[in-house]
């Protein structure tokens, strides 16, 4: 199993959750957050002040799967959230050792954990 997060733009969400959708992942987290890249700092007025903003607004997609999904989750989520400029956002990639239901209590098994144990 592996876990992916994709710190993407905002205003790309609902295009990067149809993209998912279509390649037949619906389970995933969604976080507001911000943070700091290559992005460049932007003005903002609050009040009639003006301000300097160095962390911006981003959306974090967290998803887990198993391992054959990966590649067209990554590149769905590329396709689907890429506009070329900088603050596009990352996509991080991590292995996932255990999964526990907590409804049941009863581990959860991949596609992969099942064929490497002949099940």
């Amino acid at each position: 199993m592996k876990k992916i997060e994709a710190i993407i733009r905002p205003e790309k969400v609902t295009e990067t959750i149809k993209g998912l959708k279509n390649i037949g992942i619906t389970g995933f987290t969604v976080s507001q957050v911000v943070g700091r890249g290559k992005q460049k700092d932007t003005q903002g007025v609050y009040r009639g002040k003006n301000y300097k903003v160095t962390l911006h607004p981003k959306v974090k997609l967290e998803i887990v799967l198993s391992d054959y999904m990966v590649e067209p989750t990554v590149q769905t989520i590329i396709q689907s959230a890429q506009t070329g400029e900088d603050g596009d956002g990352k996509i991080y990639v991590y292995p996932i050792l255990e999964a526990y239901n907590i409804r049941t209590g009863v581990s959860d098994w991949s596609i992969d954990d099942l064929a490497n144990q002949g099940g």
